[in-house]
């Protein structure tokens, strides 16, 4: 029979000594590096390497997005929860241009990425030839280096200096840029192991600063510590709980640093700043003497407006892995810089154990704290039909397992699954981007979730803003049949700023209320599963039907307007009270 579009003739591979191309050398690079996922969308001057791909499936899974911005958020949240550099591939022009959007949250949140990049021929520089853009300077913006590479000789070395460089310091993503000519030209290339972990080095901090710093803490009446992503980087999870034990500091932690305490730890304060903040969190840090900062930002939102800890109001220590971000938000504190277990383990050893009096008084102090919590609701349900988030979220906690990981976008989501969810033991089981805070995040990010941690259940908390953004991934969940239950918070607005004009624009609306789109319609023609939920008992249902069977779910949930009731966030607490002014990032 005749070959046909619908009955393709199976191409001969081509025989493993005659991969010798750039684009060859390119792929064999990654495997060797460890990498066993690469995320990208197709384009012109990257087929050379598509036909690498081609011939090293048994090594490489080649996953194709439907948007490169969110092939860029699949290989960010492939590198939250491996531990690893996420890779993410795209062509020159739109390609290029869109990824950078993706890149953004992961360039601020200090995650390891690598861009790949075809570009146009070497030869067409200058001409004004199609996609012809300066990669290098489109990038600047968004990775920490910007590498391009001119011979096919110099890819293996281009690769290993790329993935070191994104691991190396702080993390972040790095551009490697390849133009077409030097994908397809042959070279013959000695094979180099080019094992990357992350961190790339465990840095010490300097021992006077240390020790200092121990001597600090142990003096402390009322020390505390708040830790951002930088624990989840560096898995310094016991040494956090070791360090909070033996000289007995309440820990709160960042949105980014959700999880990095168990929520039965003793110590576990909670989530601290304006945005998702508990009441009693903030007030332990704002009262503490003495401060000792864990691999965060230490910004406007995660201090609750430089209030917790105040800018010159306790003693700060902070530990971070670049110089120039140890101390930069509190003048006068006393930075220590080096990777976050190991300095942590630094002052495990320069530490005095606190007494087992004063231990006691000070796990009362923390429980005491923790309780001054966001009030729970008497109904799980805010009016016939539309059901509280945070009954959602508890749902959904309560009915999946504990290697259940959420992923959450900004607006509605963050602070319901920052607050909400809890956890039998440490690790980042909970993936929100507080870098940029970028709609759209979390139905992408979901998939490059389930494609690195094969088996392992997913739950993205989006809302109807967010799907608008990125419902073209839906498609992708189903090809793959990934266990992946997406959740739609819907309150049909663009909810966090219409919230912010209500409080702050004298409810002068703009701009924020878009017409409706049936998600679970969207979903359904995709190849997703879907329902309406407009009762707890429905929600409860789905759930535990996705729990028996996992498979891409979608479920629209009705949830009441942050105007109606308010998420866990202080600074809107505040506005809604009469009093306080609009948070300034």
């Amino acid at each position: 029979m005749s070959a046909t579009l619908t009955d393709p003739v199976p191409a001969e591979p081509a025989p493993v000594q005659s991969l010798t191309r750039g684009a060859d050398h390119l792929v064999d690079a990654l495997v060797r590096s460890g990498i066993t996922t690469v995320f990208g969308v197709p384009g012109d001057t990257g087929v050379i390497l598509y036909d690498a791909f081609f011939h090293r499936t048994k090594d490489i899974e080649h996953v194709l997005a439907r948007d490169e911005r969110h092939a860029a958020y699949m290989a960010d949240a492939c590198a939250r929860v491996t531990g690893k550099v996420g890779v993410v591939e795209v062509s020159s022009g739109g390609g290029s241009t869109y990824v950078v959007g993706g890149l953004g949250d992961a360039f601020a949140s200090g995650i390891p990425v690598l861009v790949i990049s075809s570009d146009i021929h070497t030869g067409s520089r200058g001409s004004g030839a199609l996609t012809e853009i300066d990669q290098r300077a489109l990038f600047s913006a968004v990775t920490k280096a910007q590498i391009v590479v001119e011979h096919a000789a110099d890819v293996p070395s281009a690769v290993e200096n790329a993935l070191r460089t994104a691991t190396s310091g702080r993390p972040a993503p790095v551009a490697l840029i390849v133009p077409e000519n030097v994908l397809d030209e042959h070279a013959t290339v000695p094979p180099r192991p080019v094992p990357i972990t992350v961190p790339a080095k465990r840095e010490t901090a300097d021992p006077a600063a240390v020790a200092l710093a121990a001597k600090m803490l142990g003096e402390a009446r009322c020390p505390a510590i708040v830790v951002g992503g930088g624990v989840h980087l560096s898995s310094a999870y016991e040494e956090l709980h070791a360090l909070a034990e033996r000289i007995g500091a309440g820990v709160a932690t960042t949105i980014h640093g959700v999880g990095a305490v168990a929520t039965d730890d003793p110590w576990r304060l909670g989530v601290i700043g304006n945005n998702s903040g508990q009441p009693g969190v903030n007030s332990y840090v704002a009262d503490a003497d003495v401060v000792l900062l864990v691999g965060t930002r230490a910004n406007a939102t995660d201090t609750n407006s430089w209030t917790a800890p105040a800018k010159y109001g306790p003693a700060v220590v902070q530990i971070d892995i670049e110089r120039s971000r140890a101390g930069r938000n509190f003048p006068g504190s006393l930075p220590l810089v080096g990777d976050a277990r190991t300095v942590l383990m630094q002052l495990i050893e320069a530490a005095v154990e606190i007494p087992g009096g004063i231990r006691a008084d000070r796990v009362k102090a923390v429980a005491s704290a923790r309780a001054d919590a966001t009030p729970d609701t008497a109904s799980p349900e805010h009016a016939p039909g539309v059901l509280y988030p945070r009954a959602v979220v508890e749902a959904i906690r309560d009915r999946l397992g504990q290697e259940t990981i959420l992923v959450a976008d900004p607006g509605t989501p963050t602070p319901n699954a920052a607050v909400f969810w809890s956890q039998e033991s440490a690790g980042r089981q909970v993936v929100i981007p507080r870098g940029h805070g970028p709609m759209g995040y979390a139905i992408p990010a979901a998939i490059g979730v389930a494609k690195s941690r094969p088996g392992t259940p997913v739950v993205s908390l989006t809302a109807d803003g967010s799907f608008a953004m990125s419902c073209g991934e839906l498609e992708t969940a189903a090809r793959f049949r990934l266990p992946v239950l997406f959740v739609q918070l819907t309150n049909h607005s663009m909810g966090w700023i219409k919230m912010l004009q209500h409080l702050y624009t004298g409810g002068r609306y703009f701009g924020v209320d878009p017409g409706p789109t049936d998600a679970v319609a969207v979903a359904v023609a995709s190849g997703v599963e879907g329902a309406t939920v407009r009762s707890f008992p429905e929600l409860t249902k789905m759930i535990e039907s996705f729990a028996a069977g996992p498979r891409p779910c979608y479920l629209d949930v009705e949830v009441p307007h942050m105007i109606e009731f308010a998420p866990p966030v202080p600074a809107w607490d505040a506005g809604l009270a009469g009093h306080g002014e609009r948070p300034v990032y």
